[in-house]
């Protein structure tokens, strides 16, 4: 995974806690960001997919996660949200990218930005809705090789 997309990832979960907490308009954050030079070292394009397609998406995401969260979306931490929507988006519109991978970027995000033990919510959040989201692809890595009957 390169470093400019992991760090479209950190500036998205920036301005997606940006969004939940001000209100501000998608395009007004997003102008900051480039203003600022925010986005010098990140992936503009995964920056800009992430940051639109989740408020896109936000109420199919926000229901994915309440099947699988132990309180109203809501509640929830905004930075461990602002990660958790990334994650979930990125299970449900990215099935080019392997599960394990957005498993793994999210806890590192929960690492960098989150309180102690975030990682863990996140984490396990994250495997169940992976788990149900990625049943075929979870499956067939770990499905054992059966001998077919002619290598017996």
């Amino acid at each position: 995974m390169s470093q400019a997309r992991t760090n479209a990832r950190k500036a998205a979960v920036q301005a997606l806690y940006q969004w939940q907490m001000t209100g501000q308009s998608i395009v007004e954050i997003e102008r900051q960001f480039l203003e600022e030079e925010r986005l010098k070292d990140a992936q503009k394009s995964y920056f800009t997919e992430l940051f639109h397609g989740v408020p896109r998406n936000v109420d199919v995401i926000d229901k994915i996660l309440s099947e699988f969260v132990d309180r109203p979306v809501d509640m929830i931490d905004p930075v461990e949200r602002a990660i958790l929507r990334i994650g979930v988006y990125e299970m449900v519109n990215r099935l080019d990218m392997p599960y394990r991978v957005i498993l793994n970027e999210s806890i590192n995000l929960a690492k960098y930005f989150g309180a102690d033990g975030s990682h863990k919510y996140v984490n396990g959040i994250l495997d169940k809705v992976a788990q149900n989201k990625r049943t075929i692809e979870i499956n067939g890595k770990s499905q054992p090789r059966v001998k077919a009957q002619s290598e017996s």
